[in-house]
C-alpha cells in the first residue's frame, strides 16, 4: 500500500482550539503559535469514555503512538513527542481507556480488550479528523496496532511494531505472573506508574492485566490475533531488542512470518524497552520507514 498522507496539521487545530463541540472537551491547550513544536493534551469522548491524547507536530502524515501495559503517552512515549519530526507528522499519544488519563472506568480486560482498544483508537483519530494514520505500537499497543491494521485496513497506512506477540504461551504465561507483584520490578520500572496511578491502583490492574492475558492461553493456539495476520495490508516494519526479557525473538519471528512483505529489524542490545533506551536509533528508523 503506498503511504498516503492524512490530513493538514491545521485541520486537527480546528478541532483543539474551535469552540466546543458535543462530545469533545479540550484540556491544557497550549497556544495555538506554539502548536509546531508543543504537546498539547485533549480530551474526546468515543465509544462511551473519554479518552485522553497528545498531540504535536503540524507534518501531513498522522502517526498514532500505541502504549503498553498500563502505558499513557506521557510514561511511554516521551521521546517520540519530542523528537519524532514536527514538520513530517503529525504525531499523537493516546491513552486507552483505564489508562493514564483515560478515566473513569477503571481497567477491565474482558476477552475482546485488544479489539475494544483498536477500535478506540481507530474512532479516536476519526474524531480528530485524520483520514488515514501510521500505527506505532508498543507490547500491548503493538497488539492493538495489528489488530486495527487487520480489520481497518483502508485506514491504516503504515505500521511499526515491537515488543508485541500474537498468541500466548506456557513461557509467555510463566514471564507474566513474574511481573504480577508490583513491589518486586525495579524502582525505575516501577516510579513513574506509581506516581500516575498511586500504588493501589497500579497494583491491582497489574494483577487483573495477568489474569486477562492468561485468559488467552486457554484459547486453541494461545490465540490472541494470529488468525488476523495474514489480513494486514499496510507496510509494516516489526523491530525487535534481541534481549527483550519479556518477549522472546520467536514471537516477533511468526509475525513477520505471517505479515505479508513485513520487514523484520533486529536490534541486538535492545530489551523491551528499546524507543526509550535506544531513542535516538529507534526514531531514525521510524522516520525512515514511515516517509
Amino acid at each position: 500500500m503506498a503511504a498516503v498522507v492524512c490530513c493538514r496539521g491545521a485541520r486537527p487545530l480546528r478541532v483543539l482550539f474551535s469552540p466546543l463541540k458535543p462530545g469533545i472537551h479540550v484540556t491544557r491547550a497550549r497556544p495555538a503559535a506554539a502548536f509546531g513544536t508543543a504537546v498539547t493534551s485533549g480530551k474526546v469522548a468515543v465509544n462511551g469514555v473519554h479518552l485522553h491524547y497528545q498531540l504535536t507536530g503540524d507534518g501531513s502524515h498522522a502517526v498514532l503512538l500505541l502504549p503498553g501495559m498500563l502505558g499513557s503517552g506521557e510514561t511511554d512515549f516521551a521521546p517520540q513527542l519530542k523528537s519524532l519530526s514536527k514538520t513530517l507528522f503529525t504525531v499523537v499519544a493516546w491513552d486507552p481507556r483505564g489508562y493514564g488519563h483515560s478515566r473513569p472506568p477503571d481497567r477491565d480486560f474482558p476477552m475482546d480488550f485488544f479489539e475494544r482498544d483498536a477500535k478506540d483508537a481507530v474512532d479516536l483519530m476519526k474524531a480528530l479528523q485524520f483520514k488515514q494514520v501510521s500505527l506505532l505500537g508498543w507490547s500491548d499497543g503493538g497488539i492493538t496496532a495489528l489488530i486495527a491494521a487487520a480489520k481497518y485496513p483502508s485506514y491504516i497506512s503504515k505500521m511499526v511494531i515491537w515488543g508485541a506477540n500474537a498468541y500466548v504461551t506456557d513461557e509467555d504465561d510463566r514471564i507474566y505472573q513474574g511481573i504480577r507483584d508490583v513491589s518486586k520490578w525495579s524502582e525505575k520500572a516501577r516510579k513513574p506508574l506509581e506516581t500516575l496511578y498511586g500504588y493501589d491502583y497500579f497494583a491491582k490492574t497489574c494483577e487483573k492485566w495477568v489474569d486477562g492475558i492468561k485468559q488467552f492461553k486457554h484459547l486453541p493456539d494461545g490465540n490472541i490475533c494470529r488468525h488476523l495476520l495474514p489480513l494486514i495490508q499496510c507496510p509494516t516494519l516489526i523491530v525487535h531488542g534481541e534481549k527483550d526479557p519479556l518477549v522472546p525473538r520467536f514471537h516477533a519471528d511468526f509475525i513477520h512470518k505471517h505479515v505479508k512483505d513485513s520487514r523484520l529489524h533486529l536490534m541486538p542490545e535492545g530489551k523491551h524497552n528499546l524507543h526509550l533506551r535506544f531513542a535516538n536509533e529507534f526514531n531514525e528508523l521510524v522516520e525512515d520507514f514511515l516517509q
